[in-house]
C-alpha cells in the first residue's frame, strides 16, 4: 500500500481503502449497538431474557433499536482527532496524541454539556453533531480520564490499575493509519490508551488491536494479521498477558465448533486482553458477520466491547459490503460514520489536494480546524 504523503493512490486502491474504512467503523458501531443493551447481563441472564440463542437482533436500548454506546462515540472523535493530526501536521507541529487527546476531550464535553456550543470555532464539525449529547454509560475510567486537562503517558497514565476493554475498543481508526510503520501504529495507539486505561495489558491490547486491524486494512488474512502483532508485542515490556490471551484465541479455534462455552473461557473477566482474545476467536470462526456478532456479545463479560472490537476486525478484513444490511438500516449515526469513513479516507489518500504550503480547502479548515 502506498504511503500517504504525497503519493497519489490509485482509483481502485482508494475504493478499497474506503469501503474497508467503511466497514472498520460501522462494523465496530454494529457490534457495539448489538451487545450494549445486555453489557450488564451475565450469558444465563442474556438466555433468560432473550431465549436459549441469545442475542440474535438488534434490541431497544436508549429509546431505540440500534442505539450506540460511548464506545462508539469515542471511536468518531478518535477518527476526528487523526484527520485534525494530518492537518495541523501543515503547521509544523506534529504530535498525533495530544490531536487525540484534544478530541477525546471535546467527546468529554459532549458527557457534560447540553448541547453543541457554536462560539467554539476550533470544535470542527464532528462537535456540533447533536445526537452526540447523550451520555451513554461511560465507565468511570473514561470520565476521570478526561475529567480535566491533564493528558495521560506511558511516564504518568490516568488509573494505572485500569485493564478494561474500552481504550481499546476506540483504537481501530489507528489501524486504518496504512500508510505508516506497523510499530509506529502500535505506538501511538498505546500512548492514547495510558490516556484513560493506564494499566500495562490494556495499553498494549489496544495497541495489538490497533496493528491487527492495520494488516487487514493492508489486505492481510486474521492469522496472518495476528502473528504480526505477536512479533510485534514480544519485543514489548510486560507483553506476556496480551500475547498469551491472543494465543489462547488462535488455540481455540482448532478445538471443535464454536459457542458459547469456548466464548466464555476466552472472555474471563472481561479485561482488555480477553475481550481482544474474543474478537479474534469470533472473526475467525464466525461463518459470517452476523454470527461473528452474535457470538461475540452472548457471554458474562462487556458485551458491547467484545462485539465493537469483532464488529472492527470483520469490517477491516471484508469491508462495508459484508454488514447485515437490515441492521446497518437501523444503526444509530450511520450518516455520520459514513461522512467521517468518506472524510478519513479521503484525508489519507489526497490530503495534499485539501491542505499544505501551496493552499487549502477553506470548507476543509471549517471541518477540520488546525487550532494553535
Amino acid at each position: 500500500m502506498s504511503a500517504t504523503t504525497g503519493v497519489v493512490w490509485g482509483r481502485a486502491e482508494q475504493q478499497d481503502f474506503r469501503s474497508r474504512v467503511r466497514g472498520t467503523l460501522l462494523g465496530a458501531a454494529l457490534g457495539d449497538a448489538l451487545g450494549a443493551p445486555v453489557d450488564r447481563l451475565d450469558l444465563a441472564g442474556i438466555q433468560a431474557a432473550h431465549g436459549p440463542e441469545g442475542v440474535v437482533d438488534l434490541l431497544p436500548a436508549h429509546g431505540r433499536r440500534g442505539a450506540v454506546s460511548h464506545l462508539t462515540q469515542l471511536t468518531l472523535f478518535s477518527v476526528d482527532g487523526l484527520i485534525r493530526a494530518q492537518v495541523r501536521r501543515d503547521t509544523g507541529a506534529w504530535h498525533p496524541p495530544t490531536d487525540l487527546h484534544r478530541a477525546y476531550l471535546r467527546w468529554a464535553a459532549t458527557q457534560r454539556d447540553w448541547g453543541p456550543d457554536e462560539r467554539r470555532a476550533e470544535d470542527g464539525w464532528l462537535a456540533r453533531e447533536e445526537w452526540l449529547y447523550v451520555r451513554r454509560d461511560a465507565t468511570r475510567a473514561l470520565l476521570l480520564g478526561f475529567g480535566d486537562e491533564v493528558m495521560g503517558t506511558l511516564e504518568a497514565p490516568k488509573n494505572p490499575g485500569e485493564p478494561g476493554p474500552e481504550a481499546a475498543a476506540r483504537s481501530a481508526p489507528f489501524g486504518l493509519l496504512v500508510g505508516w510503520e506497523p510499530q509506529l501504529v502500535v505506538q501511538l495507539a498505546v500512548e492514547c490508551a495510558a490516556q484513560s486505561h493506564g494499566h500495562p495489558s490494556a495499553c498494549l491490547a489496544a495497541g495489538a488491536y490497533a496493528v491487527i486491524v492495520h494488516a487487514l486494512a493492508r489486505g492481510d488474512d486474521l492469522d496472518g494479521a495476528v502473528q504480526k502483532a505477536l512479533a510485534l508485542l514480544a519485543v514489548r515490556p510486560g507483553h506476556q498477558p496480551v500475547s498469551d490471551a491472543l494465543q489462547h484465541a488462535l488455540g481455540a479455534v482448532r478445538q471443535g465448533m464454536p459457542g458459547p462455552g469456548r466464548v466464555a473461557e476466552l472472555a474471563g473477566e472481561g479485561t482488555a486482553e480477553e475481550s481482544l482474545a474474543v474478537a479474534v476467536y469470533c472473526a475467525l470462526v464466525g461463518e459470517d458477520v452476523r454470527h461473528g456478532l452474535c457470538l461475540a456479545v452472548n457471554q458474562d463479560g462487556p458485551s458491547g466491547a467484545a462485539g465493537a472490537l469483532t464488529g472492527g476486525l470483520l469490517g477491516a478484513l471484508h469491508g462495508e459490503t459484508a454488514l447485515p444490511p437490515a441492521w446497518l438500516a437501523e444503526l444509530e449515526g450511520r450518516p455520520t460514520l459514513l461522512v467521517l469513513a468518506d472524510d478519513f479516507a479521503m484525508e489519507m489518500t489526497q490530503g495534499p489536494a485539501l491542505h499544505g504550503p501551496t493552499g487549502s480547502s477553506p470548507g476543509w479548515l471549517a471541518r477540520y480546524p488546525r487550532g494553535t
